[in-house]
């Protein structure tokens, strides 16, 4: 394992290889036969476990209902809305044969779901008594993306996806920022990422949304990975598929539609946030295993502690593993650092003599000599200090790499030098938009709605409309 160590690549060297050295010594994932596909390892899968049932508690506490939706689109079905199969056409995965038989209608492996709820919500929604509809689906869904990265980009993708339906456009446009506020409270207070929360472009919308809203994230080297998204789709998709309700005033009337979701890519986003050179760093409240147990010695008095204290922290909730392998320490203590466990604790003849044991933060690898006293208490502590220092850790260095360039020289000299994200005065016209695009490679990432333009758009000098932030993305 210290040779495993050794070999994960320098972050500041080569981020990109230090991040696939990251997932494999971690042993998150695997790569699959299945080109562009990948095999998430059962810890990884731990991790997303951790995840989805905060996630799915959460939208539970808020009314929605878990669905399953079918896996394949009828071609037909799917060309319902124009503007949406023309936005995922590119990536959209075909079946085209049964066994041996060629299909009378080519069959979409799903790109997203809105059709198919769409589809079931023109046969349920008669009445307003019926809304709002709050549905949410957990499900892998295909996008035949050209380059993958495990996490980031897979052609096959762990996700959920909520999907509703409402009587006015006021409660879908409040359910549709209730969702991004969610998804943003997760982020900081779970995952511990200092996200940035704003409306996408026109051009960077959901395919046949009226608006979309995105989480943004600023890994450590400065790229933004879109964190998550929420929709509102007003009225076109029920317009669509023929959706209608009879209100209180005993009229038709289409429903207003809206849809989020978030992937596995949060695992992606976790680790190039919070990992370093010696493996990953998790934050407590998703690791899996929170304290990692390390008997010194073969002497029995020192596994009957291990085993005492390990009973402790269960009866306390709080996971644990207690590695009773004949590996050596070194190994042992290498590899916990390689998987990231936010605590270890190490216990040796001599620390049972004197009633003490030694703590070991995965974070700062700061170590700590504690009494088995006040053990307990210690570890709840150190794993909420663990949990506050990768954010605080995080949005300093979010906060170093955010920049304001008031003229478009200075934007395009901080894209040449620096990595982060720029804000600019904007017009709010896609020309601009594209040109800052041809000319620097940075595309829009969301709109700061809270913030007024104090100026001109950098790009043509006409009056400013937004404040926006541009920036590389993965």
């Amino acid at each position: 394992m210290k040779e495993q160590v050794r070999d994960i690549t320098s972050r500041d060297v080569d981020f990109s290889s230090w991040y696939t050295d990251v997932v494999k010594k971690a042993d998150l994932v695997d790569y699959s036969s299945v080109k562009g596909s990948m095999i998430i390892r059962p810890y990884g899968y731990a991790i997303w476990e951790n995840i989805q049932n905060v996630l799915d508690a959460e939208f539970k506490k808020l009314g929605h209902q878990n669905v399953q939706m079918p896996m394949f689109i009828p071609e037909s079905l799917l060309n319902v809305e124009r503007d949406h199969v023309e936005g995922f056409a590119p990536e959209v995965a075909w079946v085209t044969h049964g066994g041996s038989e060629e299909l009378e209608e080519r069959l979409c492996v799903r790109p997203t779901s809105e059709v198919l709820f769409c589809d079931h919500f023109k046969k349920i929604i008669k009445s307003y008594r019926d809304l709002p509809l709050l549905y949410n689906q957990w499900c892998t869904i295909v996008r035949w993306e050209k380059t993958t990265r495990p996490f980031l980009r897979s052609r096959e993708i762990l996700w959920q996806e909520g999907h509703t339906m409402h009587a006015t456009e006021k409660e879908a446009i409040e359910e549709t920022k209730r969702m991004l506020k969610v998804y943003e409270d997760f982020q900081r207070n779970y995952l511990a990422l200092p996200v940035i929360i704003g409306k996408k472009t026109e051009k960077e919308k959901f395919a046949g949304a009226k608006s979309t809203y995105a989480i943004e994230a600023m890994m450590y080297d400065g790229v933004a990975l879109q964190n998550g998204t929420s929709h509102y789709f007003g009225q076109g998709f029920a317009k669509a598929f023929g959706i209608e309700f009879l209100n209180k005033e005993n009229k038709l009337e289409n429903p207003y539609q809206t849809s989020w979701g978030v992937s596995t890519r949060m695992l992606g986003a976790v680790i190039m946030t919070h990992s370093d050179d010696r493996g990953l760093i998790l934050p407590p409240k998703i690791a899996p295993i929170k304290v990692n147990l390390i008997p010194i010695g073969n002497k029995e008095e020192v596994f009957s502690k291990m085993e005492e204290i390990q009973k402790l922290l269960t009866k306390e909730n709080i996971t644990n593993q207690l590695d009773k392998s004949d590996k050596t320490p070194g190994f042992k203590f290498a590899e916990s650092e390689v998987k990231g466990y936010p605590i270890r604790l190490e216990l040796g003849p001599r620390d049972l003599e004197a009633e003490t044991i030694t703590l070991v933060r995965r974070d700062t690898l700061e170590k700590i000599n504690v009494s088995f006293e006040n053990l307990m208490e210690t570890i709840k502590n150190v794993l909420e200090s663990i949990q506050k220092n990768l954010y605080n850790r995080a949005l300093e260095r979010r906060d170093s790499m955010l920049y304001v360039a008031s003229t478009y020289d200075e934007f395009k000299t901080l894209a040449e030098s620096k990595p982060g994200f720029i804000k600019i005065n904007w017009c709010g016209n896609i020309d601009c938009e594209n040109k800052i695009k041809e000319d620097t490679g940075l595309k829009s990432r969301c709109i700061l709605e809270e913030e007024e333009a104090d100026g001109n758009c950098i790009v043509c000098g006409n009056s400013g409309k937004h404040k926006i932030y541009f920036g590389r993305q993965y």
